[in-house]
């Protein structure tokens, strides 16, 4: 998944810790190797390298990330799509070149997008793409299910307070002892919280960025301009798992105030914080 994964973790005893912590990094491990974008060898990339039109059984993990990305996807018009791989490779090669895609290479990376080419079967447990060359990213939704993933594992090894940080997501256990909860800075909030046995992710251009012609973008892609955003919208999210906040951070820097409303009564019970100049 193209980061880096942190572990702190409140044991018993060091041997039940090393143990632990081995397991719930064999796990992440598991599911690099599923969902990564940055493997040839991943299964995902397995999956993209098929003709179109070929049906591939799945595994249960990656079927189920694809699943849940494709209901966002719905829930957000599009905004949302992990068919986006094709733009975010493309974007990639501007950030380090700072040199902005040409039009004709957007619009052949954008007829290579959308979620409606993408199909799941969730009977057969298989999944097929309707044109050649599409690639999927889940850069915006797979450390999420993999921090909750560690954090399953840590408890099922005697673990119970434990924070898993991947990227701009952390999954937090039960509270460290003798505390109320993990001290957190919550970006964009302005405050900070105590939070256990939930998520928080943030999403937007504070440390991913990079300037072009002297105009700022973000890491994350638009499908609309095929570009990274520019706007300077910035959103925090707190809720049950990172399954939830990872992928519903991201989707809030690509909607406006209307879209965010609307998405946001699919997901009751959480807490929100934007700084956008958009609306």
């Amino acid at each position: 998944m193209g980061i880096d994964a942190r572990l702190v973790v409140y044991a018993p005893s060091q041997e039940v810790a090393y143990r632990a912590c081995e397991a719930a990094f064999k796990r992440i491990a598991e599911l690099d190797q599923a969902m990564s974008d940055y493997r040839p060898t991943s299964e995902l990339m397995q999956f993209c390298a098929k003709p179109r039109g070929t049906r591939l059984k799945l595994s249960a993990d990656l079927f189920k990330v694809l699943d849940r990305s494709q209901k966002i996807s719905v829930q957000t018009g599009g905004r949302f799509d992990c068919t986006v791989g094709p733009l975010v490779q493309l974007w990639r090669k501007a950030r380090k070149s700072k040199t902005l895609p040409t039009a004709q290479e957007v619009q052949a990376a954008k007829r290579l997008v959308s979620y409606r080419k993408l199909h799941l079967d969730p009977r057969s447990q298989t999944a097929w793409l309707d044109r050649d060359g599409m690639k999927l990213d889940l850069g915006g939704i797979a450390k999420g299910y993999a921090s909750d993933e560690a954090l399953k594992t840590l408890r099922a090894n005697g673990i119970k307070s434990a924070l898993i940080e991947m990227g701009g997501d952390l999954v937090l256990g039960d509270a460290p002892p003798a505390s109320a909860g993990w001290e957190v800075n919550v970006p964009n909030a302005g405050a900070t919280m105590l939070l256990q046995n939930c998520a928080i992710s943030s999403s937007g251009d504070t440390e991913q960025f990079v300037e072009i012609a002297g105009k700022r973008y973000s890491h994350v892609v638009d499908i609309k301009t095929g570009l990274g955003l520019s706007d300077r919208t910035q959103a925090s999210i707190i809720a049950k798992d990172g399954f939830t906040t990872d992928p519903i951070s991201t989707a809030l820097t690509l909607l406006d105030k209307k879209g965010r409303d609307r998405l946001l009564r699919a997901y009751p019970g959480t807490q929100v914080f934007v700084k956008t100049a958009r609306d």
